[in-house]
């Protein structure tokens, strides 16, 4: 077998296994429920902003994208900025596309860094709610044309918002390409942990991704990019669209 090959080989069978190893995934979650404590994932900057994801969905995050590489990323949430430029930057690094970003309070004081950011040509933000028909048809107008859209959605974290998002964009995405619903380990904290939120167990992401899985076929969680990041904000919110 070519060592490549082999190699790769080796890697799909160390995953599988870690799938069918529960006390593993019980660990995992209970790791990310002792290190919120610490607002961990508040602790990391990607290209001199705040990127308030977990390291391993970064990694996740960057391996799509590469394999895709879409000529449009869209981002539902902004805060920070610090998603948007590694989605810039990974653009730049392939050499094309763009990022467009809306968010419903664009800080003053954010936007200022990012504009100052080197990433900031590749980058287009809207202020506004993700949801807004007419916000929903300015980033479709701009999609029109791609050969290949990606879409991560990371706003309001409720059911009803994220499921709308979910309606929204999915006819955006392109075929073979992915919609990330992120956050859906929010389903996995216990209820009443999210404080002063309007989201909680029973109301989140996992559960609007779970609804939206439900009524549109052209979509299939990627179980394996899940099964190999065990700690990750986006389990099973990996969705690639199949048709």
């Amino acid at each position: 077998m070519d060592p490549i090959e082999e190699f790769k080989q080796e890697r799909k069978q160390a995953i599988a296994l870690m799938a069918q190893d529960q006390e593993l995934k019980q660990k995992s979650i209970d790791w990310m429920i002792h290190a919120d404590r610490y607002k961990y994932s508040y602790n990391f900057s990607w290209l001199g902003r705040p990127v308030i994801k977990l390291p391993a969905d970064i990694l996740a995050l960057q391996e799509i994208i590469w394999n895709v590489k879409p000529d449009l990323i869209i981002e539902t949430g902004i805060a920070h900025g610090g998603s948007i430029v590694f989605s810039a930057s990974m653009l730049e690094i392939i050499g094309k596309g763009e990022v467009v970003a809306v968010d419903i309070d664009i800080r003053a004081h954010n936007r200022r860094e990012i504009e100052a950011n080197p990433m900031m040509k590749r980058i287009t933000m809207i202020e506004g709610s993700s949801v807004d028909p007419a916000i929903v048809d300015r980033i479709r107008q701009i999609a029109i044309g791609k050969e290949r859209v990606m879409v991560f959605l990371d706003s309001l974290h409720s059911h009803e918002h994220v499921l709308a998002e979910c309606r929204a964009y999915a006819d955006i995405v392109t075929p073979g390409s992915y919609m990330v619903v992120m956050d859906t380990y929010v389903e996995l904290f216990p209820k009443g942990y999210f404080q002063n939120r309007p989201w909680d167990k029973g109301d989140n992401p996992m559960t609007a991704m779970q609804a939206f899985l439900k009524e549109n076929p052209n979509y299939a969680i990627d179980h394996e990019i899940t099964d190999k990041l065990l700690i990750s904000e986006g389990i099973d919110a990996y969705l690639k669209r199949l048709r």
